[in-house]
């Protein structure tokens, strides 16, 4: 019997998301352009959050604790958060360098074509009309027999 992909909330936003993307950047080229964009955009993301927390503990330790300041993340919590951070911002770097070994792969316009191919194959397009017609009459349909079998 075939697996059906997970229904839960999260796998189901991912999907749409996984989708979308192959919709949109259907090419080797745009996927290389997206990868690293997404990779530098999470890296400077995690730097500046870390640089943030880091000043904050620092004016904490500069000043008194008052009673406002227990409104803020407590000191333990940030410094599990900047080591974290700084965890990953490490692992990023490491994707980083690897990632730069796919920019020095090129593909012929051939290639390219058939990328475009498969991600129509792979990520159909959910508005198109032949795939809601299709999904409208596949709701009509009761279920059929070989389904009934195994309730």
């Amino acid at each position: 019997m075939k697996e059906e992909p997970c229904q839960c909330t999260d796998c189901q936003r991912f999907y749409k998301q996984h989708d979308r993307l192959i919709r949109e950047f259907p090419t080797f080229k745009q996927q290389q352009e997206l990868n690293w964009a997404s990779i530098q955009s999470f890296r400077t993301l995690c730097s500046k959050v870390t640089e943030e927390l880091q000043n904050q503990l620092s004016v904490k330790d500069n000043k008194e604790k008052s009673f406002e300041n227990n409104k803020h993340i407590s000191d333990t919590e940030l410094t599990d958060a900047i080591e974290e951070l700084e965890n990953v911002n490490a692992y990023l770097f490491s994707i980083e360098a690897l990632m730069e070994r796919i920019f020095d792969i090129k593909v012929s316009r051939n290639v390219e074509v058939k990328f475009q191919e498969i991600s129509k194959k792979l990520a159909p397009d959910p508005f198109n009309i032949d795939r809601l017609l299709l999904d409208r009459l596949f709701h009509q349909i009761p279920d059929l027999p070989e389904e009934n079998n195994f309730k």
